[in-house]
C-alpha cells in the first residue's frame, strides 16, 4: 500500500513542480511559494473536515513550526531552481536529499535502514555524477564542479539539504496527529512564515493572482495530494524508503520536460544517471 501511495505522491509532485515552473515565468519565486503554501490550505482543511479532527498530542505545534521553517527555505530554493534550470535536471538532482534524509531519519526518528537499503541509497547517489556525464571530457571532476558553478543547480542543492529536515518534521507532526491535520498544521506555519517575506518582496504580484487563479488552484491541489499521500506512506514504512520510491518522478519529469518545455537534448544527457538512480530505488523498495 505504501508503495502505491509513494507513486501517487511522485506523480502529484512532478505536476506541482510543472505548475511552479510555469508560474515562475510569469511571477517571481516568492509569490509562487506563497501560492503553493496558501492555496494548499483549503484542500487540507477539507480533508480534515471529512476525516474528522484527530487527537493532537503535545509537541504538535513545535513540529509544525520546525516544518514550516525548513519547508519554506527548501521550497524557495526549489522555486528559484525551477526558474533557472530545466525541470528534468532539477528533479533528478533534488534527490541528493535522499542521502541526507537517510542519516537524519536515523538520528531523529530511529529509522534504521537495512544493508540493502543503504546500497540502494549509494547507487542512487552515484546517479548524480552520471547526470552530467556529457561534461566528463573536460576533467574527471567536471560533473561535480558544475553542481556548484551553475546557479540553478546550486539552488537545487540548497533545496535538497533543507528538504530532508522538512520530511522528518512533517512526519513528526503526522505522528502527533494524522496525515491530514499534520499537513494542515504544517502548512499553516509555512504560509505564515513566507507571507511577510512576500509582502516585502512581491507585493505588486498579489494583483496578478486572480489572473492566474487556475494555476494556483492546481498548485494547491497537487501540493495537498502530494503531502497527504506521502504522509500516509510515512506511517507505513521508513520515510527514506518512501522518498526513494518517489524517484520514479524522474521519469515523469523527463516526459514533461520533453512534451511541455522542449528539453529533448537535456533529457538525453541525464538519462543514464536517472536510470542508475531508479535502479537504486528498486533496491530500496526491496529493502522495505
Amino acid at each position: 500500500m505504501w508503495f502505491l501511495l509513494a507513486l501517487v505522491a511522485a506523480l502529484c509532485q512532478v505536476l506541482r513542480n510543472t505548475v511552479m515552473k510555469r508560474l515562475g515565468h510569469s511571477l517571481d519565486e516568492y509569490i509562487n511559494v506563497w501560492g503553493r503554501f496558501t492555496f494548499l490550505l483549503p484542500f487540507a482543511a477539507l480533508f480534515v473536515l471529512v476525516r474528522g479532527v484527530p487527537v493532537i498530542k503535545p509537541g504538535f505545534a513545535l513540529a509544525c513550526l520546525a516544518f514550516g521553517a525548513s519547508q519554506t527555505i527548501s521550497t524557495l530554493a526549489l522555486s528559484k531552481a525551477l526558474k533557472l534550470a530545466e525541470i528534468s535536471m532539477v528533479t533528478a538532482l533534488w534527490k541528493v536529499s535522499l542521502l541526507v534524509l537517510l542519516g537524519l531519519g536515523y538520528v531523529t526518528l530511529r529509522e534504521a535502514p537495512t544493508p540493502l537499503g543503504i546500497a540502494g541509497v549509494l547507487l542512487s547517489m552515484s546517479g548524480v555524477y552520471l547526470l552530467n556525464v556529457s561534461r566528463a571530457h573536460l576533467s574527471p571532476w567536471a560533473p561535480l564542479v558544475v553542481l556548484f558553478t551553475d546557479r540553478g543547480l546550486r539552488y537545487t542543492l540548497l533545496a535538497a539539504l533543507f528538504f530532508a529536515p522538512s520530511v522528518v518534521t512533517i512526519k513528526w507532526a503526522i505522528l502527533l496527529s494524522d496525515p491530514y491535520m499534520g499537513t494542515l498544521g504544517g502548512y499553516i506555519a509555512a504560509s505564515l512564515m513566507v507571507t511577510p517575506l512576500v509582502l516585502v518582496t512581491s507585493r505588486r504580484h498579489f494583483a496578478e493572482v486572480p489572473r492566474h487563479w487556475k494555476a494556483f488552484f492546481a498548485l494547491g491541489l497537487f501540493a495537498a495530494l502530494t503531502t497527504v499521500s506521502q504522509g500516509t506512506a510515512y506511517l507505513l514504512t521508513l520515510s527514506s524508503y518512501v522518498e526513494a520510491v518517489k524517484q520514479v518522478e524522474i521519469l515523469f519529469a523527463m516526459a514533461i520536460g520533453v512534451l511541455a518545455f522542449g528539453e529533448r537534448q537535456r533529457v538525453r544527457e541525464i538519462a543514464p544517471g536517472a536510470l542508475v538512480m531508479l535502479a537504486g530505488m528498486v533496491l530500496l523498495s526491496l529493502a522495505a
